[in-house]
């Protein structure tokens, strides 16, 4: 059987960080993807879809340091569903990706196409345009072959 989420999308909001008693630190963040078509007038329309990722410990932490609202990023995890009662004793359900990798994702200047290299030091000639991507994961496995783009 296999959950398996992947999302690239912007961030609706900068991650909300908490640090638990017990050590660990939990990060959550809404990411926004978009999906366009036609509608039977021939206009092209915009869908958007909310998605509440969280994410945990060491992952929790550089997603804390690096990402921001408005900025860009692929995610990796699984589907979860939550229940529980809100302060008036009413059900309530959450569904969330428990995420187990991030990756930012920069737009390339005049290409619309994505940089996902690992940074590097910055080149000497400054006047370069080539943007690098901040890497963040859980895996100890490079899976940047593994990418759909």
């Amino acid at each position: 059987m296999v959950n398996k989420v992947i999302l690239i999308g912007n961030l609706g909001r900068d991650p909300e960080v908490r640090r638990l008693e017990n050590g660990a630190v939990v990060a959550k963040f809404s990411v926004a993807t978009n999906e366009s078509f036609k509608d039977k007038n021939g206009e092209w329309q915009t869908l958007t879809e909310w998605h509440d990722v969280v994410v945990w410990r060491h992952l929790a932490e550089r997603a804390e340091r690096d990402l921001s609202k408005g900025k860009q990023v692929y995610v990796e995890g699984k589907l979860t569903h939550r229940k529980y009662q809100d302060k008036d004793g009413n059900d309530r359900y959450i569904t969330e990706v428990v995420a187990n990798n991030l990756r930012l994702l920069e737009r390339r200047e005049g290409t619309g196409g994505f940089s996902q290299n690992l940074p590097t030091e910055e080149p000497a000639d400054t006047t370069s345009k080539s943007t690098t991507t901040t890497p963040v994961s859980e895996s100890t496995v490079d899976d940047a072959d593994d990418l759909p783009f």
